[in-house]
C-alpha cells in the first residue's frame, strides 16, 4: 500500500497500514517535518521526501492520498487512468472501525460544530475520540485507541475518497461556493461532494442537515436521503424530531413523547446566527445518541471556542482586536461581519479561491469604515470596494496591517482579522496568519 502525503492523516494512514500487515510505502513530493520522520523511522515504515518514485507508486495495489492533494496532481492522475483505488484516510480507517461515528461537514461552522459536538459528549462521560480535519489522525486512533464514539469533521476533499464509509449520524451545516478551482469552478461538483456526507446511509441512520440552506434544501428535492432526517432551522417551526428558534427562545425536540429542551438564545456560550446553528447541529448529534437534556443544555453554556475564530485578542485604548483568520472563504466572513455590532476596521486579503465578494458590499457598506488589504495582490479585494468605503490601505505583513488599524481606530471601534481569503500567499496555513496577528497586536 502507498501512502501519498506524511502529515497527520497520511502517517497515521501507514500506522494502521502497517499494523493491519500492509507492506507500506509513503511517498512525499514535498519536505517531510521532524516530527512525522521520526514516526515513520520508529515504525521502521519506508518513506521517500521530495520525490514521488513513479515505479513503485503506480505498482500499488491501493493509495491513501492525503486531503490536500488534488486529483490534479500527476501522479493522482496516472493511478486514476490504470484503474488503481485511490482513497481518503477516513476510507481506509473506517474499514477497521467498530465505534459509532458522527461526521460533520459544511463550507462554515463544521471545526465549531465538531469540537462542540465532541464537548458534550465528553462531558457527559461517553469514550469519545476526535478526528477527521480536525485533532488526531482517524486512522491513528483507530490502530491505537478504544473509542465508542468518534466526531469526526469533513472536508469534501476528504470526503472525495469515501467509497464504502457509512456515517451513523451525518450533519450538513451549509453549502456555499468555497474551493470551487478544486471543482471546476463548479458549484454542483461542490454540492455533491458535500452529500456524499450521506452516502450509504439507511434508515437506520440519521442525518441532521440546515432546513434554511436553499442549496441543501433543492438538492434532497432531487436525491432523495435514506437516512432518518432531522432539521434545524431559526427560520420556521419545525414539527416533530428537530431545532428551531422560535424569536430568542431555541427548542430542542427528539423523540417526540420526551420534554423538549429549551433555552434562550442569550445562554449560549457561541453567540451570533451562525453559532445558533452549530449549536443546533451540535445537540441534535448528541440527542440522538442519547446525552441526557441537561448535560447538552451545560455543555451549550460553558463551551470556549476555537482559536482564530472570532477570538478577542485585546482591547487597546478602547480600539477592540478580534482574530478571525480562520475565515479563508467569503461566507464565513460574511458571518463575521454579520455578527459585529461596533463600527468596523476589516482587515482582508490573501489567496483569492475565486472569491464573489459582491455578496459581501451590503454589510460592508453598513458596519466597515475603512479596510486594510494583508495580501500580495489586493487588487480584487481594492475593486470590489472601493465605492463602498473610502478609506482601503494596502499592506503586505501583520504588523503593518495592525498599526494601520490601530491608527485608523477610534474609541468603541473593532479591527477584524477576516480574511476571506487562503493564507498561503504570505504564511504557512491560516493559524500561523491569526498568530503572527495576535502578535502584532500585543506588541503595540
Amino acid at each position: 500500500m502507498v501512502i501519498l502525503g506524511s502529515g497527520e492523516s497520511g502517517v497515521g494512514s501507514a500506522i494502521l497500514a502497517k499494523e493491519k500487515g500492509y507492506e507500506v510505502f509513503v511517498s512525499d513530493l514535498g519536505k517531510i517535518s521532524e516530527k512525522y520522520k521520526a514516526e515513520l523511522m520508529k515504525e521502521n515504515i519506508v518513506f521517500e521526501e521530495g520525490q514521488h518514485t513513479e515505479t513503485q507508486i503506480l505498482n500499488a495495489t491501493e493509495v491513501v492520498k492525503s486531503p490536500g492533494i488534488p486529483e490534479t496532481a500527476p501522479i493522482v492522475k496516472k493511478l486514476l487512468q490504470q484503474n488503481t483505488p485511490v482513497i481518503s484516510e477516513i476510507e481506509f480507517a473506517g474499514r477497521y472501525n467498530k465505534a459509532k461515528t458522527i461526521c460533520i461537514t459544511g463550507s462554515n461552522g463544521k471545526t465549531t460544530t465538531t469540537l462542540l459536538t465532541y464537548h458534550i459528549l465528553k462531558k457527559a462521560g461517553y469514550n469519545v475520540g476526535l478526528g477527521g480535519n480536525v485533532g488526531k489522525s482517524f486512522a491513528l486512533q483507530v490502530a491505537r485507541e478504544n473509542f465508542d464514539y468518534y466526531v469526526l469533521e469533513l472536508s469534501s476533499f476528504q470526503l472525495d475518497g469515501m467509497f464504502e464509509f457509512r456515517a451513523d449520524v451525518a450533519v450538513l451545516l451549509n453549502i456555499t461556493p468555497d474551493h470551487l478551482d478544486r471543482y471546476d469552478y463548479s458549484f454542483e461538483k461542490y454540492t455533491a461532494s458535500k452529500f456524499r456526507i450521506v452516502q450509504n446511509q439507511t434508515a437506520g441512520q440519521h442525518f441532521v442537515y440546515c432546513m434554511d440552506d436553499t442549496t441543501i434544501s433543492s438538492y434532497m428535492q432531487t436525491h432523495p436521503v435514506k437516512a432518518t432526517c432531522i432539521p434545524f432551522s431559526i427560520k420556521q417551526a419545525i414539527q416533530g424530531d428537530g431545532a428551531y428558534l422560535n424569536e430568542n427562545q431555541l427548542t430542542l425536540n427528539y423523540k417526540p413523547n420526551q420534554q423538549p429542551l429549551i433555552m434562550t438564545i442569550e445562554q449560549l456560550a457561541l453567540q451570533g446566527k451562525h453559532n445558533v446553528y452549530n449549536s443546533m447541529a451540535a445537540s441534535m448529534a448528541a440527542r440522538i445518541v442519547d446525552v441526557r437534556k441537561e448535560i447538552i443544555r451545560e455543555s451549550l453554556q460553558d463551551f470556549q471556542n476555537i482559536e482564530h475564530r472570532l477570538e478577542f485578542v485585546a482591547s487597546i485604548n478602547g480600539v477592540e482586536f478580534i482574530n478571525d483568520s480562520k475565515a479563508t472563504n467569503v461566507n464565513s466572513t460574511w458571518y463575521a461581519l454579520e455578527s459585529m455590532e461596533k463600527p468596523v476596521i476589516w482587515i482582508c486579503g490573501g489567496q483569492d479561491k475565486g472569491n464573489n465578494y459582491e455578496e459581501l458590499t451590503d454589510l460592508v457598506k453598513a458596519r466597515v469604515k475603512a479596510i486594510v488589504c494583508l495580501g500580495k495582490d489586493n487588487k480584487k479585494i481594492i475593486s470590489a470596494f472601493k465605492k463602498v468605503v473610502d478609506t482601503i490601505i494596502e499592506t503586505d505583513n501583520a504588523t503593518d496591517a495592525v498599526a494601520a488599524s490601530f491608527k485608523l481606530g477610534k474609541k468603541g471601534d473593532v479591527v477584524l482579522l477576516s480574511p476571506a481569503c487562503a493564507s498561503f500567499d504570505l504564511y504557512k496555513n491560516y493559524e500561523d496568519r491569526g498568530m503572527q496577528f495576535k502578535a502584532a497586536v500585543r506588541s503595540l
